[in-house]
C-alpha cells in the first residue's frame, strides 16, 4: 500500500503542482508504473476546478467564474498541458520532417503556431465552459469538469499503451513512461478513474465518450504518421483536444435531445 501512494503521488508531483511529501522525488521506476492513476489526478484537478467555479459562482457571473476555474487549472497543473499542445502546433505547424518536427518540439520557445493554437484552444474551452455550465445545476457541474479532466486523461493513457515513445533525448521528463506498458489491471484500473463519473452524470451523457474516442483515434493517427509514435508533449496535447470535445459533445447532447 505504501508503494502503491508513493507512485500516486509522483503521478500527482509530476502533473500538478500540488506539494507532496519529501521523500517522493522524479524516480523513474515510480513513474513507469504511475500513468495508471493519471486519470485519478484528474478528479483532482477537477475537483480543485469545479470548486473554485461553484464558490466564484456565489460572487460573480458565470463568464468570470468560468475564467477563474480555468485558471485555477492551468495553476494547478503549471500549464503542464497547454504547454504540450502549443508545443505539438508549433512543431507539426513549422515541421515536415518527423526529424524537424522532433526538433522544433524540443524547442522551449514558442512560435506562432503554438501561440495561435493556445489562443484558439483556450477560447474554445472558456466559450463551451460557458455555454454548458450556464446550463447545468451545480451537482451536474461538479460532475461534467470531473469527468472532463479524467476522460482526457485516459484518452492520453490510451495513447502511451498503443504507440511507441519515440523522443530519444535522455533529459526528457516523460521518458520513464515509455520504458513500460501497463498491465492489464493497471490500465483497467485507469479505466475505471477516466469513465467512473458519468456514474453521477446522466446516461445521455455517455455518447460523449464516442466523439471523445474519435479525437482520439485521429490524434493516434496523426502522430504516428508523421513521427512514429508520441512524445510527451503530444500527451499534453491529447488531453487538452480530448477535453474540449467532450465539452462539445455534452453541449450537443443536451441542446439536441
Amino acid at each position: 500500500m505504501r508503494r502503491q501512494i508513493d507512485i500516486f503521488l509522483t503521478a500527482l508531483m509530476f502533473f500538478t503542482r500540488i506539494p507532496v511529501p519529501k521523500r517522493i522525488s522524479h524516480d523513474a521506476q515510480l513513474l513507469q508504473k504511475s500513468a495508471c492513476y493519471f486519470p485519478w489526478v484528474g478528479w483532482i484537478v477537477g475537483l480543485i476546478a469545479a470548486g473554485i467555479y461553484i464558490a466564484c459562482r456565489r460572487i460573480f457571473p458565470v463568464h468570470i467564474s468560468v475564467l477563474i476555474s480555468m485558471l485555477a487549472s492551468v495553476f494547478t497543473t503549471g500549464a503542464f498541458h497547454e504547454d504540450g499542445f502549443a508545443d505539438v502546433c508549433d512543431a507539426f505547424g513549422g515541421g515536415w520532417t518527423k526529424e524537424k518536427i522532433l526538433l522544433i518540439m524540443k524547442d522551449s520557445r514558442l512560435g506562432t503556431y503554438g501561440v495561435i493554437g493556445l489562443f484558439f484552444m483556450l477560447g474554445m474551452k472558456f466559450l463551451l465552459m460557458y455555454q454548458l455550465l450556464s446550463l447545468l445545476n451545480y451537482r451536474l457541474t461538479i460532475w461534467t469538469i470531473i469527468c472532463a479532466h479524467s476522460l482526457s486523461r485516459l484518452a492520453a493513457v490510451t495513447i502511451i499503451q498503443q504507440y511507441k515513445y519515440v523522443t530519444d533525448d535522455t533529459t526528457s521528463k516523460s521518458k520513464p513512461l515509455a520504458n513500460r506498458k501497463l498491465i492489464f489491471s493497471e490500465f483497467a484500473f485507469a479505466t475505471i478513474g477516466g469513465l467512473l463519473p458519468f456514474l453521477f452524470l446522466p446516461n445521455l451523457f455517455l455518447f460523449s465518450i464516442i466523439l471523445v474516442v474519435a479525437g482520439r483515434l485521429y490524434l493516434g493517427y496523426y502522430f504516428n504518421k508523421w513521427i512514429g509514435g508520441y512524445t510527451g508533449d503530444c500527451l499534453g496535447a491529447t488531453q487538452q483536444v480530448c477535453e474540449v470535445l467532450f465539452y462539445l459533445a455534452i453541449i450537443v447532447l443536451w441542446k439536441f435531445t
